[in-house]
């Protein structure tokens, strides 16, 4: 078991081998996933954006602005 000390300003430094394991380095960024009963997860968030592209199919008819301001409309109203 790997443990890292908490600094009085909140941070923590990760110890080497979970970093090589995570395959991170300087400037990289980490999640933190809430698994529950207070226990936290961490993953590597170093995939690019444009990594999610295509994850969402088109629609298959395109939505007119005017379809979008009277959804907002709609939306807006029921509140």
């Amino acid at each position: 078991m790997t443990t890292a000390v908490l600094t009085s300003k909140g941070q923590i430094t990760i110890p080497l081998p979970v970093r090589s394991k995570l395959g991170v380095e300087a400037g990289d960024r980490i999640e933190f996933i809430e698994l529950g009963n207070g226990q936290f997860g961490i993953i590597a968030a170093t995939e690019d954006i444009s990594s999610l592209k295509g994850i969402v199919g088109k629609p298959k008819t395109p939505v007119t602005i005017e379809d979008m301001n009277r959804a907002i409309v709609k939306r807006g109203a029921g509140k």
